[in-house]
């Protein structure tokens, strides 16, 4: 079973780190957050998983029962959320492409084809170049700040001016910047992330504003070698009843860029090498309940599940309450 992390916050907001290997989970000692296990691995030329090892494991955790109980968090934050960055790619798998095309295939104005498809396709042809070369560079959006971010069974709450919220069950990349620039890949993590189908339907233009909204991340945080093959489910719960159900793929094999070829241009942007900043960066989603035409309500239950992770994400869907956005003159 795979190698993960998991950060916990006790009743008492005591935090610890905790290495999960098989179905077992201990106390990492003397560690408050992955970011600073992560910052002594890199000291140390070693990996996450080495470093977790030679902290010496402490005592063992029920990490589903933690979880039940609203002890788990995020598995990446940092002290000052402006130093966290959340950032996207899309259409990086065929589903995407599909639910996409569909969205926008009324406004392509005769068009053979919408720019949505062509990006997908030029993804296809080029988005996983040999070992070494620079592949077709992908669609890329901004999703906001540490702020931003949930953790399990936290709400996610959508704008009071948004007019939709749903969910893209998918995987986020975490990444921590060295003090010489350089990113290092932290891990996978599952995600739920997040966006406003309907602004984005009515004008493409308007995608950036879609994607200013949170996001979700489960509680833990994959280090061992990156999956190929990743198939879950995503599902929504209304009242306690499952409305709408479909699983969902991921994984290198299933997508139209390589891993290194997303991150090669995310990370080419000198803004995005600053030392001792987080980066979670969405890989894109394959499935949509918006793609099949249902609409979320406030209430909903989104729950997300994939093996190699053990534990689910669930979110409740909340509206956040309207707040003044004028600006004053001095």
């Amino acid at each position: 079973m795979a190698l993960r992390l998991l950060q916990h916050r006790a009743p008492d907001g005591a935090r610890c780190v905790l290495f999960a290997d098989g179905a077992q989970a201990h106390v990492v000692p003397g560690v408050a957050s992955i970011r600073e296990l992560a910052l002594r691995a890199i000291a140390a030329g070693t990996t996450l998983a080495r470093a977790a090892r030679d902290a010496g494991l402490g005592a063992a955790v029920d990490i589903a029962r933690e979880l039940d109980a609203g002890h788990l968090l995020p598995p990446i934050d940092h002290a000052d959320p402006a130093h966290l960055i959340l950032s996207g790619t899309g259409l990086t798998h065929l589903g995407s492409a599909e639910g996409r095309d569909k969205m926008h295939a009324a406004a392509a104005s005769g068009q053979t084809m919408t720019d949505s498809m062509r990006m997908f396709l030029d993804g296809v042809a080029g988005g996983k170049p040999a070992d070494g070369n620079i592949g077709q560079q992908p669609e890329w959006f901004y999703k906001g700040d540490g702020s931003q971010l949930v953790g399990p069974d936290a709400p996610l709450a959508m704008p009071a001016f948004a007019q939709d919220g749903g969910e893209e069950p998918e995987l986020a990349g975490i990444y921590l910047i060295g003090d010489d620039g350089t990113p290092f890949r932290l891990g996978f993590a599952l995600a739920n992330e997040f966006s406003d189908h309907v602004t984005e339907r009515h004008n493409y233009l308007w995608l950036a504003h879609s994607k200013l909204r949170q996001a979700a991340l489960g509680p833990e945080l994959l280090i061992d070698a990156a999956p190929d093959d990743v198939r879950g489910t995503s599902r929504i719960r209304r009242d306690g009843t499952v409305i709408w159900e479909k699983p969902f793929l991921s994984g290198e094999t299933n997508m139209s860029h390589s891993l290194a070829n997303l991150e090669h241009h995310h990370f080419k942007y000198d803004l995005f090498r600053r030392p001792g900043d987080v980066h979670v960066h969405f890989f894109g989603t394959a499935t949509l309940s918006f793609s099949d035409d249902l609409r979320t309500q406030e209430g909903d239950v989104f729950e997300i599940e994939a093996a190699p992770f053990t534990l689910p994400l669930r979110n409740p869907l909340t509206r956040a309450e309207p707040h003044a956005a004028s600006v004053k003159v001095l």
